[in-house]
């Protein structure tokens, strides 16, 4: 008799692992709570590594249509000092597949393929040990009681609480992200300082990057070490308001650099917090968690890539265990994650420290050290 399983959120995490298991032929409910796929903005792009993300999508099956999808010249990254002087300017080679990007949008839709997702279904907690077994508890007053809940719902996951007290801190850096659209037509000058890919400018505790999406659309990020309530005397909801305060941040960087964010629309603001470096927790039979639920750690790559990459071997341990071993299977399975977690959390952690610090070469060194000569 086959298990009863539910993931609850449908990221880049829980689609790889509902993917992956619907492969298999093992039903598996998602549970998320948007109302539909487009009900917000599904975010920027992902360079999906080779040895991770693309290996998940390997084992769901979706690898060719990935690499059909993907933007191989979006692995192009530059660097610049802040008065506009190109320090550095990487550009793949045109057979280069280790690390290409994809909008989320299209990696969404990918991942969804055939899957079908309950929308709307906000989980309020859950609750491991009962007579049933997982009692799943929604916003609208429903229960449902399952065999595994898996939780892949994000930093601030109604999950976690069934296994661990620990919650996200505050890194001490705070991101401020706006977008540019149609930016070949209507900012060539903006197009062609960015290039293919990435462009990154790095100052004393700040950075400003500029990533390209699909479509002519471009995502700036602006990144500053500052303390949690730094905008008690700024409403974040009026953009003019934000645009000066910003610009006021960066004065003295070059004009061209700062025309990213005179020209940038709404501004969201997304403070940088990470789960502990080696977040454990003690085994539950029933619950386990998967990505930025399980392992929250600066956005530098590496999360979506794990995320996957866990939701896709989870999937696998639990599609070929035996009768009755399904416990064995996620314990085993979370000893695996927790290892590999913790080292890509020092690393991302190290890295965050370096490239918004005091000293910008630390920036440079980084980006040294991982892009080719």
């Amino acid at each position: 008799m086959r298990c009863c399983i539910a993931v609850i959120g449908g990221g880049p995490a829980g689609l790889a692992f509902a993917r992956v298991l619907h492969r298999y032929g093992h039903p598996v409910a998602v549970l998320e709570r948007d109302p539909a796929p487009d009900a917000r903005p599904s975010g920027g792009t992902l360079d999906l590594h080779r040895g991770l993300g693309q290996l998940a999508l390997d084992k769901a099956g979706l690898l060719t249509e990935f690499q059909t999808l993907s933007r191989p010249e979006g692995q192009a990254m530059r660097i610049l000092d802040t008065d506009g002087t190109v320090l550095r300017d990487w550009q793949p080679r045109p057979d280069e597949q280790a690390n290409p990007e994809i909008d989320r949008g299209h990696l969404r839709d990918l991942l969804l393929g055939s899957l079908d997702v309950q929308w709307g279904r906000s989980v309020t907690r859950v609750v491991p040990g009962t007579r049933d077994g997982v009692l799943v508890h929604f916003a609208d007053g429903r229960q449902e009681a399952f065999d595994l809940v898996v939780g892949a719902d994000g930093a601030w996951s109604r999950v976690r609480p069934a296994l661990s007290s620990v919650a996200p801190h505050y890194t001490g850096v705070t991101s401020i992200e706006t977008s540019l659209d149609d930016v070949d037509i209507g900012h060539p000058d903006l197009a062609r300082l960015i290039g293919d890919g990435s462009m990154a400018v790095y100052g004393v505790n700040r950075s400003l990057v500029a990533q390209r999406n699909s479509g002519g659309h471009v995502k700036v990020y602006a990144r500053f070490r500052a303390p949690l309530d730094w905008h008690t005397n700024l409403d974040l909801a009026d953009v003019e308001a934000v645009r000066a305060s910003l610009l006021a941040l960066f004065d003295g960087w070059a004009a061209p650099v700062l025309d990213l964010l005179r020209h940038g629309t709404a501004f969201i603001h997304r403070p940088l917090y990470v789960l502990p470096v080696s977040h454990t927790w003690t085994h539950v039979r029933g619950v386990t968690l998967l990505g930025d639920a399980a392992h929250l750690m600066p956005p530098l790559g590496a999360g979506a890539n794990l995320a996957m990459l866990e939701g896709a071997e989870l999937a696998e341990s639990i599609a070929t265990a035996g009768p009755g071993d399904l416990d064995d299977a996620v314990r085993a399975f979370e000893e695996q994650m927790w290892a590999r977690a913790a080292r890509w959390a020092k690393i991302t952690t190290v890295g965050l420290e370096r490239l918004v610090s005091p000293d910008p070469a630390e920036a440079l060194a980084v980006f040294d050290q991982v892009q080719p000569s």
